[in-house]
């Protein structure tokens, strides 16, 4: 009698293969079945759905995380999924986990995301997929709160799959005084960052400009997002697609069909 095959799971990132998040979810997940890790060799955060079209994708063999395959990649979080996917990997993962991220991937910070963007190539190349991201940008953030949790979605998910082309965008709340409270399904926040550029010189007396601003959450009161949730502390769980139609308002702009 053959062996049962155990779950493929591939796992990316936009902090970089070397980052403390990725090491630590690549470790959790080994309980669940083979790991592969590919990962950008460099930080690629804020890199959103961005591809390399312009210049050469190179692969590194790396050994960080003891896992079955494992390559540095010189593209974006995107290259990665898709280099693994359809070059890499022998068949298709049955999950895709990108992450753990270290800063907030909630509310209006999922259309910059290149955690978030991989795991909705994920979703796009049909394998069941998760966003992780831990609420602290701290290089010695700890993530073993939330283990349980994590846990408890990745059986889950692996057990029931997700819908297709659905991906999860899961935040975590740092650590505090006080145990996390749970896990929230929750929708995206309406909010958005209030930016500026702040304008100075380099040494030659050139200007250049660095972008700063703060984040606004516009609907504070609302107990349903995951900006709620997190304030809460609880992780909150949103269910993404990509999808961007708004299938609401198809109706009133048919309207312009009419000339």
């Amino acid at each position: 009698m053959s062996k049962p095959v155990k779950p493929l799971i591939l796992v990316t990132n936009d902090d970089g293969i070397f980052a403390p998040g990725i090491r630590y979810i690549s470790n959790v997940l080994k309980a669940f079945g083979e790991v592969c890790v590919v990962a950008p060799d460099k930080p690629q955060s804020g890199m959103g759905h961005a591809i390399t079209l312009n210049s050469s994708i190179r692969l590194s063999n790396t050994q960080y995380h003891d896992v079955a395959l494992e390559y540095a990649c010189s593209g974006t979080p995107v290259d990665c999924v898709k280099i693994a996917v359809n070059h890499i990997l022998k068949r298709r993962p049955d999950l895709v986990v990108s992450g753990i991220n270290h800063g907030s991937n909630a509310s209006i910070n999922v259309i910059y995301s290149g955690t978030m963007s991989a795991a909705v190539e994920g979703a796009l190349e049909g394998a069941p997929s998760i966003g992780i991201s831990l609420c602290d940008y701290s290089e010695a953030a700890v993530f073993h709160h939330a283990e349980q949790y994590l846990k408890h979605i990745i059986s889950n998910v692996l057990r029931h799959q997700l819908p297709k082309g659905l991906c999860l965008n899961i935040n975590i709340p740092a650590v505090q005084t006080t145990p996390l409270q749970g896990i929230r399904v929750v929708r995206q926040a309406h909010a958005q960052w209030v930016e500026r550029f702040e304008e100075r010189q380099d040494p030659y007396g050139r200007n250049y400009y660095w972008l700063t601003g703060n984040f606004v959450n516009f609907e504070p009161e609302s107990t349903d997002t995951d900006e709620a949730a997190l304030s809460a502390n609880y992780i909150a769980v949103v269910p993404v697609k990509a999808d961007m139609t708004a299938h609401e308002h198809l109706a009133t702009i048919k309207q312009f069909e009419h000339v």
